[in-house]
């Protein structure tokens, strides 16, 4: 058991980020590889993942443990017992909150659903099921290696089984009218999850959607029908007793929000493990970003070879942090404190604060700089003006 930490010291979030996949799926911009014929690299990786812990704890010292999110890629492709490893390994490095959060990322095939009762007893209480859609045709489209029935499947065993469920569904996807998505919400509400994350298609450069819009092949939503779109999930949502508490997340009170992600979205720390994930730790006052190596060969080997994974380790510097914090805070609804941004200029008396609340973009504050709903619908925009 560690010891406690000083008083003062923040709590800590863990990212493990598995890149493994039975399938990529078209719209996928993140740091992923095709499971099939990487059985050895992947027992490979598990201790490598250990290893890494066990080396950042060394740079940590003592910390509270908030949350371990694994994350990818598919996690629950891997050995549950290789979960029940890094959880418990992790429990003993730093010392667990009284409400630890333990997430793992599933799919919805009837291969990962048959092994929830197995994450579970690993530690697993929060499982975020990647459902993406409720209609046979949509998941077509969106590339994914399971249908509705399955995925229906998978959120009913995974409500039985697991403590906290959270539901993943992407819209904006092309030809979905508003009606067709508020049904579709309704249906994935009446499954039970206490928390659902509802992502706007987003083409992103180099993926396969992308080059399928550049040939024409494919055509998402223009901004007002998207608009449309969004406004129906707020009034679907809202209406069942699910909170917006952050753009693309919404929770049945405040017990069900994501602690894991709260510790992104507040400028908390946290210690990223495995291929490419990103990790963020406070020291003696200074912002250190770290990026660990992408491949997983890569990682390995620098895990065996020196006790960590990080392949490049940056010190931001005081206007780094706040526009980090500046850009993560406005998503949530409490926003920001001015006086963590101050070295931006910002206050409730800057030109652009003053414009964008007349806007009715920005709430009117003299604490917080908050985004309204109809600025965090055009978030992309306010911080653009704010963060020059």
């Amino acid at each position: 058991m560690s010891p406690a930490p000083p008083l003062g010291v923040p709590g800590l979030g863990i990212y493990v980020h598995w890149p493994y996949c039975a399938r990529i799926c078209p719209y996928c911009d993140f740091n992923v590889v095709r499971a099939r014929g990487r059985e050895l690299e992947q027992a490979d990786l598990a201790k490598a993942i250990l290893t890494d812990l066990r080396a950042h704890r060394a740079l940590t010292g003592p910390r509270d443990l908030v949350s371990i999110f694994l994350g990818g890629g598919t996690p629950s492709l891997m050995d549950p017992a290789w979960a029940g490893e890094i959880i418990a390994l992790a429990k003993s490095l730093w010392t667990p909150a009284g409400d630890i959060e333990v997430t793992l990322e599933a799919n919805p095939t009837d291969a990962e659903t048959d092994r929830f009762a197995a994450f579970a007893q690993a530690g697993a209480d929060r499982l975020s099921l990647g459902l993406q859609s409720l209609h046979d045709e949509a998941l077509k489209l969106l590339g994914r290696n399971h249908d509705a029935a399955e995925a229906r499947r998978a959120a009913e065993t995974a409500a039985r089984i697991f403590p906290r469920l959270s539901l993943d569904l992407i819209y904006a996807r092309p030809g979905q009218t508003p009606a067709a998505w508020a049904e579709e919400l309704t249906e994935a509400i009446a499954i039970g999850a206490e928390h659902v994350s509802p992502y706007q298609l987003t083409i992103e450069a180099g993926t396969a959607f992308d080059r399928a819009v550049k040939r024409g092949s494919l055509v998402p939503p223009d901004e007002n029908h998207a608009a449309a779109l969004f406004d129906t999930t707020q009034t679907v949502l809202e209406g069942a007793g699910f909170e917006a508490y952050e753009v693309s997340n919404h929770a049945r009170g405040d017990a069900a929000r994501s602690r894991h992600n709260l510790v992104y979205w507040t400028g908390a720390d946290y210690v990223g493990v495995g291929p490419g994930a990103h990790g963020r730790l406070t020291q003696g006052g200074v912002r250190t970003a770290t990026y660990a190596h992408p491949r997983p060969a890569d990682y390995i080997a620098a895990a065996e070879a020196g006790g960590m994974g990080v392949a490049t380790r940056e010190a931001l510097d005081p206007r780094q942090t706040a526009e980090e914090r500046l850009l993560s805070g406005l998503r949530i609804k409490p926003g920001v404190p001015f006086a963590e941004i101050a070295v931006l200029g910002l206050s409730p008396q800057h030109p652009e604060v003053v414009d964008l609340t007349a806007a009715g973009l920005i709430a009117p504050d003299a604490v917080r700089l908050r985004a309204t709903p109809a600025g965090r619908l055009l978030l992309d925009h306010v911080t653009s003006r704010l963060a020059t």
